[in-house]
């Protein structure tokens, strides 16, 4: 049973000054009668606006090309993945239109009319070790990475 509080801690680089990552915690059920081919729930996602990756107050740019930390919350969620089923993470950059489009400028939305394309990277190796975080009901303090 996975009940609580949900994050990604990513490491990201990007070519852009500002750019979003957004992650989807999802249960992939197997294909059954009613779903021939399966069925993907999303359970929970959350979303990162990386100029405000340390404060929400005051914004700071991200230098394109190096390897920042980031950490994209979700709301807490409660589920039992029944035999047979998946955990899936999504990792984008968008996820619109639950959430704005990021012009990737970033300038501030309000006032920019210009947008720039993001090319984005999540590393994953044994220096910037990306991961999702989750609760587990009956662990010793329930934190699974």
């Amino acid at each position: 049973m996975l009940a609580g509080p949900v994050s990604a801690r990513l490491h990201i680089s990007t070519t852009a000054p500002d750019t979003d990552f957004t992650v989807k915690l999802i249960d992939v059920h197997p294909p059954n009668a009613d779903y021939p081919h399966g069925f993907a729930m999303n359970l929970t996602d959350g979303i990162v606006r990386c100029r405000f990756r340390h404060s929400s107050e005051w914004p700071e740019p991200l230098v394109p090309g190096e390897i920042h930390e980031v950490e994209v919350r979700a709301p807490d969620t409660a589920n039992l993945f029944a035999a047979g089923h998946r955990i899936r993470l999504d990792v984008s950059s968008s996820n619109f239109p639950r959430f704005d489009v990021n012009t990737n400028t970033g300038e501030p939305e309000t006032t920019s009319r210009r947008t720039v394309v993001a090319t984005n990277t999540v590393h994953m190796d044994a220096e910037h070790p990306s991961h999702l975080r989750v609760w587990l009901e009956g662990g010793a303090d329930g934190l699974v990475t």
